[in-house]
């Protein structure tokens, strides 16, 4: 248990918690910025540079469950500043890399310091704070865990301005080193007291499920959905899921007990969150493309230009406690997610001019729904354990965000390449083969080869405006998709999640979360 820490202490706790969460999500997103300048310096090819962002990903899920349980067992300070080091060391190493193969590597490594601080810091939050700061607590939580993609891409952004692109590396040294430090002066010590069995068939099974999973939706878009690897990550993920959800039914002292699902809180919990990061990281893939090659902003200014979400996202998840306590969770709940849809109704509107206007309210709107619903659900989930098992909870909350992440620029980029390619082809009929494909395949290409295209006569010198028109119809396209998605969610909320005044917290007796 943690023992009872003082209002000023708290302050702290929460501000180096905060840091450290910061150094995770902008490690995710930061790193999309200095794609061009990485891949041109190291000579990646266009494989090696999805792995050098994907590596991190995957690892990352995989290792959620299992370093949630461990940081129960043997101490949530301790776990925190095993992550920090190897994430650290990882990022330091980094700096002085060029080969890609070294690069994926080291992103892994970072991915798997990423799997203990993400579940910890949410884990100490629930432990350290009193159950009346606990919901503001966990707002701030949730605050930065939204609008730390839109810093890191910023703060990227403001680097490569100056420096070269492993600067961003330096950046995650930076953070890791500072938040190090904070977690050995102010981090308070606490584990779980009852000291459960081992379970290490279930931490592989989850493993196996997570990345399986995550693998299949990173790959299908690019190797296709029928490809071998593609369905074979499925099947050994679908299967893993299976073999763990049954092994974990027949513990007596599961790894995470399954059973958690049939809790309002927890499910409701879970699915809002998945369905929000959904949205938001599938907006991310398009908003950043829209903005470089439509608007024809640089990486710095196209991250300027999202500075509307973490604005919003921020203080509303702050107060957002203190409306669900008057309104009830399955209405606070909804009304989030549909104020997310309506953000990105918004942004149906923008076209091959930019008015940046219809996208700072589309932001405001989604960033508002995702603080609105992000912090009422993530304590709904913590709320259903006891104090001292938060750590596969808050594992199980993060898994949900990088489910949804991966599910969102899955579906998303697989919706708007999928309807790019089928708006712009009759604008490439008549052009040479290569020209044709290449155009088809990517916005990417006819910007890039948009000085060569004279070369085709008219075809070619109007080839780029039909590109970013078709881009532009394409987006919408993925747009509305994700509204269905949202909206659906904002139903499943309406009906699965706690009404005010419903007990939310597990029995000791019946429900039960140990460690790995």
């Amino acid at each position: 248990m943690t023992p009872e820490l003082s209002k000023g202490r708290r302050r702290l706790v929460l501000a180096v918690v905060a840091l450290a969460l910061m150094m995770v999500v902008s490690a995710v997103s930061g790193l999309n910025v200095a794609l061009p300048d990485l891949s041109a310096a190291t000579g990646a090819s266009q494989t090696q540079v999805i792995w050098i962002v994907d590596a991190y990903t995957l690892v990352f899920v995989g290792f959620l469950l299992p370093a949630g349980a461990l940081g129960d067992r043997y101490g949530r300070k301790g776990t925190l500043l095993v992550g920090l080091s190897v994430f650290g060391a990882a990022a330091a190493a980094a700096l002085f890399v060029s080969s890609p193969g070294t690069l994926i590597a080291l992103r892994g490594a970072m991915g798997l310091g990423a799997a203990a601080v993400m579940p910890t810091t949410l884990s100490i939050i629930t432990t350290s704070f009193p159950p009346a700061e606990r919901g503001r607590a966990v707002g701030v939580w949730v605050g930065v865990a939204g609008g730390g993609a839109v810093l890191g891409l910023l703060a990227s952004g403001a680097l490569l301005e100056f420096f070269a692109w492993n600067s961003f590396f330096g950046l995650n040294v930076v953070l890791a080193a500072v938040a190090l430090i904070g977690t050995l002066l102010f981090i308070p010590t606490s584990r779980d007291a009852c000291a459960p069995r081992l379970d290490p068939l279930g931490a592989l099974l989850s493993l196996l499920a997570a990345v399986g999973i995550v693998f299949g939706i990173i790959e299908g878009p690019d190797r296709g959905w029928g490809d071998t690897l593609t369905i074979a990550g499925f099947v050994i993920g679908g299967l893993a899921l299976a073999a763990f959800i049954g092994w974990e039914l027949r513990r007596t002292e599961p790894l995470l007990d399954v059973r958690l699902f049939r809790l309002k809180g927890f499910s409701a919990g879970s699915g809002v969150i998945m369905v929000q990061f959904f949205g938001s990281f599938g907006l991310f893939f398009i908003i950043l493309q829209y903005l470089q090659y439509v608007a024809d902003l640089s990486p710095f200014r196209a991250a300027i230009c999202l500075i509307p979400l973490p604005m919003f996202v921020v203080p509303t998840a702050r107060n957002a406690p203190k409306v669900a306590a008057r309104l009830g969770t399955n209405r606070v709940l909804p009304l989030g997610l549909i104020l997310s849809a309506s953000g990105l109704a918004v942004m149906t509107t923008l076209g091959a001019h930019f008015v940046y206007w219809h996208l700072a309210v589309g932001l405001a709107l989604f960033g508002a729904g995702m603080g609105l619903a992000g912090t009422p659900s993530t304590t709904a989930i913590v709320s259903c354990l006891p104090a001292v098992k938060q750590g596969v909870g808050s594992a199980m909350n993060d898994l949900s965000r990088e489910l949804g992440s991966a599910l969102g620029i899955a579906v998303l980029g697989s919706t708007l390449s999928s309807a790019y390619r089928s708006h712009v082809t009759g604008a490439t009929t008549g052009l040479p083969e290569r020209a044709a494909t290449g155009a088809q395949s990517s916005i990417a290409f006819v910007k890039n080869a948009s000085g060569h295209l004279a070369q085709y006569g008219p075809k070619g010198q109007h080839l780029l405006d039909a590109a970013q028109r078709s881009f532009v119809d394409a987006a919408h396209t993925a747009f509305l998709t994700a509204i269905v998605v949202l909206l659906a969610g904002a139903v499943f909320a309406a009906i699965r999640a706690p009404r005010k005044g419903d007990a939310e917290v597990a029995p000791h007796e019946e429900f039960a979360v140990t460690g790995v």
